[in-house]
C-alpha cells in the first residue's frame, strides 16, 4: 500500500473546503459542488440508481468491530426499512448502534442517505446521542439535518468513485464539516468476513478536529469494510459480519 502523505491531505482538504467543496469526475455524474451551492432537486431522487460501495438495501446488516484507545466495540449497521423526507427528497434511515462489550449502548444514531438518479449516495443528516453505561444520554452532539439552521446535504460517496474525487460529506458550520477523499479504487483488504479485491479507498477529515486523519474502506455490496485513524486518532474498525434480506 502506498503511503499517502498527512501534507497532502492538507493540500486537498483545503482544496475541497471551501462553499461549494464538492467535485465529482466529468463522466456522466451530476457535480455535487452544484447542488450543495444552490440547495437539493429532488427531482434528481426519482429513480435512485443504487450505488454498489454504498447499498441502501432494506434489511442490510452489516457488524464490525473494534477499538478506540483501550476501549473496544460492536458495531451494527442496519438500513431499515424506514424513510424520512428531508427538503422533498425520501431519504432511506440506517440505524447504527455501538455497543461496549458488555453490551451497554455507547452510542446510537439514526443517518439518512438517499440515491440520487445518477447513482451518488447523498448524506441528509444524523440523530445521534452517546450514552453512558447506564443508559442516560449524555450528548447529542453531532446532529443535524439538511435546510436546518444553515446544514447543507452532502455526498458520502460518488455514482463511480476514482481517485481524486474529493467532497464535502456533510455541512453544518461548528457541528458537521466532513470532507472526503478517493485514493484508491481496487485495494485488496483482508477483514475476518472475507478478503475483498475491489475495495475503494478513501480519507476522511474534519475542520473541527484538526490533525485528526482517518481512512476507510468500502467493499462492493456491503459499504464500510475497514477503518482506521491514521493520523491524531485511536480509532479502528473491521467488518466481521454481513446478513442479506
Amino acid at each position: 500500500m502506498k503511503p499517502i502523505s498527512i501534507a497532502a491531505l492538507c493540500t486537498s482538504a483545503a482544496l475541497a473546503g471551501g462553499a461549494v467543496a464538492a467535485t465529482l469526475p466529468a463522466h456522466g455524474a451530476d457535480r455535487p459542488a452544484r447542488t450543495a451551492s444552490t440547495g437539493v432537486d429532488p427531482s434528481r431522487f426519482t429513480h435512485p440508481a443504487g450505488n454498489p460501495y454504498y447499498p441502501l438495501q432494506p434489511g442490510l446488516v452489516t457488524r464490525l468491530r473494534g477499538s478506540d484507545g483501550p476501549q473496544r466495540y460492536r458495531e451494527r449497521v442496519l438500513v431499515t426499512h424506514r424513510t424520512k423526507t428531508i427538503q422533498g427528497v425520501r431519504a432511506r434511515v440506517v440505524l447504527d448502534t455501538l455497543r461496549r462489550l458488555d453490551g451497554s449502548v455507547a452510542e446510537k444514531t439514526h443517518d439518512w442517505y438517499a440515491g440520487d438518479n445518477n447513482g451518488n449516495v447523498w448524506y441528509f443528516g444524523e440523530d445521534t446521542a452517546t450514552y453512558d453505561r447506564h443508559g442516560h444520554v449524555r450528548s447529542r452532539e453531532g446532529s443535524w439535518q439538511a435546510g436546518v439552521d444553515g446544514a447543507q446535504a452532502g455526498l458520502i460517496m460518488p455514482a463511480d468513485p476514482r481517485p481524486t474525487d474529493a467532497y464535502r460529506q456533510e455541512f453544518q458550520h461548528g457541528s458537521a464539516e466532513d470532507q472526503g477523499w478517493i485514493v484508491q479504487r481496487t485495494a485488496v483488504v483482508r477483514t475476518p468476513y472475507r478478503r475483498f479485491h475491489d475495495a475503494v479507498r478513501g480519507f476522511e477529515w474534519s475542520r473541527l478536529e484538526p490533525g485528526v486523519v482517518s481512512q476507510k474502506f468500502y467493499g462492493k455490496g456491503v459499504g464500510i469494510i475497514s477503518e482506521e485513524d491514521v493520523a491524531g486518532g485511536h480509532e479502528s474498525f473491521e467488518l466481521v459480519a454481513v446478513h442479506r434480506p
